[in-house]
């Protein structure tokens, strides 16, 4: 099975983001991913109250092939409320957080917190991760340190400028998990299998703002043995999403 780690749906106009799930679904069986987790463009509650409740439908009528992370903007007061719904009550399987429209810095209470949630739930966390202030892996580490039970995921292995680092952190701290991402490297992709293992690397694509089939591609490029293939375009997404 084929699991893309990473995918959005968002309708917001002002912003000039139309990103319906029938273009995920679509770029996912043109090229043959059964499954993906999904979340949205924007922070709840800082743009839109609901984003978690349409995601959450929106998923519910995908047959089981979407399954939502939870975007929510730590600074909120109401934010580890909001998180504890989605993850009890709505169905999310997991979190999505962005330094970018936040502004917060991996390291600081508003973040870890909803980290703990998290680990409470044994839900994994996604960050962006790149180039930006508050995204770097090394300031991502700091998250990663401060609550050790959650599993943290680096999306695009750090982008363009960072993926050396994004892999010495993976290297470093157990609970760091990579996805591919947005990611031009094919030579990343292995070299974090090699270092951070087999177990810890995710395909993702960004769809639909990515293709998903040259995202895939990109995964196969890396030249992996077929059973560490199978961990990094499947088995690792399940095991997490439990």
């Amino acid at each position: 099975m084929i699991v893309d780690f990473h995918t959005h749906v968002d309708d917001i106009p002002a912003l000039g983001w139309h990103l319906p799930a029938d273009a995920v679904l679509a770029q996912l069986d043109e090229a043959g991913i059964d499954q993906a987790v999904v979340m949205t463009i924007v922070d709840t509650p800082a743009l839109r109250r609901d984003a978690l409740e349409i995601l959450a439908s929106t998923c519910a009528s995908s047959g089981g092939r979407l399954h939502p992370f939870a975007r929510v903007h730590p600074w909120y007061d109401e934010a580890p409320g909001m998180l504890e719904h989605a993850l009890d009550d709505l169905g999310f399987r997991g979190v999505k957080l962005h330094g970018v429209s936040t502004l917060a810095h991996p390291g600081e209470e508003p973040v870890l917190r909803l980290l703990r949630i998290a680990a409470d739930r044994g839900v994994p966390v996604m960050f962006h991760s790149g180039d930006d202030p508050f995204t770097t892996p090394l300031e991502l580490a700091d998250a990663a340190r401060a609550v050790p039970d959650v599993a943290v995921v680096l999306a695009h292995i750090g982008g363009f400028g960072h993926t050396e680092d994004a892999i010495a952190v993976a290297e470093a701290l157990p609970n760091v998990y990579l996805d591919t991402s947005a990611m031009p490297y094919p030579a990343a992709i292995a070299d974090a299998v090699d270092r951070a293992g087999p177990d810890r690397v995710l395909f993702g694509s960004d769809a639909p703002g990515c293709p998903a089939p040259l995202e895939l591609a990109k995964v196969r490029l890396a030249g992996l043995a077929e059973d560490d293939l199978d961990k990094v375009l499947g088995g690792n997404a399940l095991r997490l999403l439990r």
